[in-house]
């Protein structure tokens, strides 16, 4: 791995463009960072989570906003050689991350295996979402920092349509549902492959899922997704972004229904439905 000096410098260097830029451009549109501000950065040990913390600590050094940022990692049940290389990698790149234990593999599973399922990984999800909510909160946290990206949120929203039958996406902020702290995404507007290039150009190795129990196994369905769109940009090198641009362009004028909350509404029914700013 390259010096932390150097590895700070390629940030705000040679990939300003692509990382930092629509970083600051994710932060700004949907209003992301405000004053005063408590913000924890969920670390997995993935290239995606030391990328996000990586740019949180730019950000502190250069904004004019108040705010205060604290890196979190929950050690679900890490193998010893998958826990040693996250502290090694952290350590390595100047980050000064709590790491906390909550067996949530060996739960999932055992919650999997008393539903005859097949795919702990929902499960896992879940249980590792409402740990970090409660480890931030727990730190006065008001705001919870994830690491999706860009084709986290195209994958999510073809999904969504090939698999489940309707159009949906995964938000850039959104409110808890039992917790008093907002889950924001800066790392929307950033695509993989310029992930995989930091990485690979500061010599940094992070970790895949670490799952003992799926062995690192990625979602199958997810799989199939990256797939067929890497198959299409193969025709169209900008058609993932043309999907991103979908989620913001939908024209309710042109569909048959929609749902707002838990009521759908057909487009052929006499209906007034008034929207606030703020979507209440």
């Amino acid at each position: 791995m390259k010096s932390i000096e150097e590895i700070e410098k390629s940030l705000q260097k040679k990939f300003r463009k692509e990382l930092f830029t629509p970083f600051i451009h994710a932060l700004k549109e949907f209003n992301m960072v405000q004053e005063g501000d408590r913000i924890a950065v969920a670390v997995s040990g993935g290239k995606d989570s030391l990328l996000l913390s990586k740019l949180f600590q730019e950000l502190k050094r250069i904004s004019d906003v108040n705010f205060e940022v604290f890196f979190i990692s929950m050690n679900p049940g890490f193998s010893t050689m998958n826990l040693e290389n996250m502290k090694s990698n952290l350590k390595n790149m100047g980050i000064d991350c709590e790491i906390y234990d909550d067996n949530v593999f060996e739960i999932a599973k055992k919650m999997s295996d008393l539903r005859n399922s097949k795919k702990p990984c929902y499960m896992c999800a879940r249980l590792r979402r409402g740990s970090l909510y409660t480890k931030a909160t727990s730190l006065g946290c008001n705001k919870l920092a994830l690491g999706h990206h860009m084709d986290d949120v195209v994958e999510t929203t073809m999904m969504s349509m090939l698999y489940m039958g309707k159009f949906e996406t995964m938000l850039p902020k959104l409110k808890a549902d039992n917790f008093d702290i907002e889950l924001i995404r800066p790392l929307f507007y950033i695509e993989e492959k310029n992930i995989k290039r930091f990485m690979k150009h500061n010599e940094i190795y992070a970790m895949n899922c670490g799952c003992e129990v799926a062995s690192g196994i990625i979602e199958s369905k997810r799989r199939e997704i990256k797939e067929l769109i890497a198959s299409l940009e193969e025709k169209d090198k900008d058609i993932k972004k043309r999907i991103m641009q979908s989620v913001f362009n939908v024209n309710i004028e042109k569909i048959l229904a929609f749902k707002y909350k838990k009521d759908k509404i057909s487009v052929y029914d006499n209906y007034t439905v008034i929207i606030n700013k703020e979507g209440k």
